[in-house]
């Protein structure tokens, strides 16, 4: 959630930040905005529209700037109103006092955009308004940037570590004064920041791939960090465990973004991209595998997965189903109990921990704040043994966890995922087989099956490809409709689950699942004048009839078969939302990765 991308430069950077903002968008967002330090006086130009419309409103403003910042807000504080947007300012001229808004931006010394949430921002509220300060705005990212400009006395990098110690919450802010060019200031607690190193000049970015084509140079900035960035040079304060900052050292790597990820081809919508990259996302995380072994989840992966017990997995959303779908192959391949939570419910909880846990935590982006607070919690009540499946392997999910498994999904643009979901699902089999094999439940014939259908996987993802024009002539029919339901049994609930997901995510379309079995229990559908639309195996024996129409799956898949049944969902919520005309790549009221709790 949110974008942040801020430098400083002695060329004309505003470019650069807009370019950054596009990159991000894929995040979501309700609003975005521009602050430049320009002609001595702090400038800012914000919209509640796309970035494209922002782009023009700075062109016709003249906008342009060796130091800058830029920030996509999801609104948590405060409606998606441009009074509310980011980036925000603080001066000793009050709204009430000034002439015109352009006179107040004009007094403002501080300029500060910020991801995340401040728990105790009503507490600093209070004790800002008695000092005299005036809030323009309702979100807890304006009582920051008061703070920072009240503690401020002459050393932004002083004035930032001062104010951090007193937020309560998660954070990644980049923030820069109108009396010190040349110079931004960030920190991070929560919430993800990068450092990009340039030649004669520094960057900050909440994902490296804002910074692709700009830098290759990255450094990951680390829990509690502040990072003082000016031209040609920049030093890191890291948080020790006293609580004190001290001077530290960050790696510097070189990180190739994924600048084609951004370029669309052929295909109408990055979603639409993505579906048919399935095929190759699934090679390349298979890539290398020509045996299982628990060392494809790191040195020592052996020794922990020989010491478990049982298998607990933390996720939200779509990877929540993921893992709901692993939880069958757990139980029915490795013989190993298996449970699934919800991360952002699991420690809110009073749950029964056990050291001879694996911990199993999903993530497309590795920054999931639920996931994370989930993983951690486990920790702190013995279960030591963290694993992750992620599709990023420098983010904050890999680093906290002991073991992992690196889908090669490659980056996700669309905000309703489809390869990341299945190159996870690819990850847990994987996880399944090699937990089945230390457990004794592998054979070498087994084993060597199970490595066949893997490697299947993407020719059989191209034959299900192949389906489109017979599913977007089910979806014309589909778009008409208000209201679907989902059913699965067994490990294809989950896929059910997932498919309702798709569907009303990006068409709006009231979809819920159902266990097929359950329908006993509820709602009977071809009885009660339903339409019934059914993807069904190759060897079924369903044929379609009046009310119940019939497209036949190219194989029988066996036990893999969710990974090939969730690509006909995927292409059928796509199709749909495109013929009722929806927003698919940026569906309202959606953000693509939630790095708040």
């Amino acid at each position: 959630m949110c974008g942040i991308v801020a430098g400083v430069s002695s060329r004309n950077i505003v470019p650069i930040l807009v370019e950054g903002l596009k990159r991000l968008e894929y995040r979501g967002y309700d609003s975005c905005g521009v602050a430049v330090h320009q002609d001595g006086v702090l400038r800012r130009t914000r919209s509640t529209a796309r970035v494209a419309e922002l782009q023009e409103q700075i062109v016709a403003d003249h906008v342009q700037s060796g130091t800058g910042i830029a920030h996509t807000r999801w609104a948590t504080h405060g409606a998606p109103a441009v009074h509310n947007a980011h980036p925000h300012f603080s001066g000793p001229q009050s709204p009430e006092t000034a002439t015109s808004p352009a006179d107040a931006d004009r007094a403002a010394r501080i300029a500060l955009v910020h991801n995340g949430i401040i728990e105790n921002h009503d507490e600093l509220r209070d004790e800002l308004k008695a000092k005299g300060f005036r809030f323009q705005s309702q979100t807890d990212t304006e009582v920051i940037a008061h703070l920072v400009n009240h503690l401020y006395d002459g050393d932004l990098f002083d004035a930032v570590q001062r104010a951090v110690v007193r937020l309560k919450g998660a954070y990644a802010i980049a923030v820069f004064c109108r009396d010190e060019p040349h110079r931004v200031i960030g920190a991070r607690a929560g919430s993800p920041l990068v450092l990009g190193v340039g030649e004669g000049e520094n960057f900050l970015a909440s994902d490296a791939m804002a910074l692709a084509g700009v830098t290759d140079q990255v450094v990951y900035l680390e829990e509690g960090d502040v990072v003082d960035v000016q031209l040609g040079k920049h030093w890191i304060n890291g948080l020790q465990a006293d609580g004190s900052l001290k001077t530290v050292q960050r790696e510097v790597r070189t990180v190739h973004a994924h600048t084609g990820a951004a370029e669309l081809g052929p295909y109408r919508h990055y979603m639409q991209k993505e579906i048919f990259e399935q095929p190759r996302a699934i090679g390349d995380t298979l890539d290398g595998i020509n045996g299982i072994s628990p060392e494809l989840f790191g040195d020592g992966a052996y020794r922990a997965f020989k010491d478990v017990d049982q298998v607990l997995i933390l996720a939200c959303g779509t990877s929540y189903y993921a893992g709901s779908v692993a939880r069958y192959w757990l139980e029915s391949i490795a013989k190993i109990p298996t449970s699934i939570e919800v991360a952002s419910e699991y420690r809110y909880r009073d749950s029964v921990p056990d050291p001879r846990t694996l911990v199993v935590t999903i993530s497309q982006s590795g920054e999931t704040a639920d996931t994370l607070s989930a993983l951690k919690h486990a920790r702190s009540m013995g279960m030591t043994n963290t694993l992750t499946i992620c599709n990023v392997h420098t983010s904050a999910m890999v680093r906290e966890c002991k073991f992992n498994f690196i889908t090669r999904a490659g980056a996700e643009i669309g905000v309703a995922s489809t390869k990341a979901f299945t190159t996870q699902l690819v990850g847990l089999f994987v996880l399944t087989l090699a937990l089945a094999q230390v457990r004794g439940h592998l054979d070498d014939a087994t084993e060597a099956t199970h490595l066949k259908a893997l490697r299947h996987l993407p020719a059989g993802v191209q034959a299900v490809l192949a389906l489109e024009p017979q599913i977007m002539a089910w979806s014309e029919e589909f778009a008409t409709k208000e209201n679907a339901l989902f059913l699965g049994r067994g490990l294809h609930y989950p896929i059910a689950l997932e498919g309702a997901l798709k569907l009303k995510e990006i068409s709006y379309i009231h979809a819920e699942a159902y266990p097929a079995g359950e329908l006993k229990h509820g709602p009977l559908v071809r009885a009660r004048g339903g339409e019934l639309f059914v993807f069904a195996d190759a060897d079924s024996r369903i044929e379609s009839d009046t009310g119940l129409h019939v497209i036949r799956m190219p194989e029988h898949y066996g036990v893999l078969s969710p990974i090939l049944h969730v690509v006909t969902l995927q292409l059928l919520a796509y199709h749909t939302a495109c013929a009722r005309g929806t927003d698919v790549d940026k569906p309202r009221n959606l953000a693509k990765s939630v790095t708040v709790e």
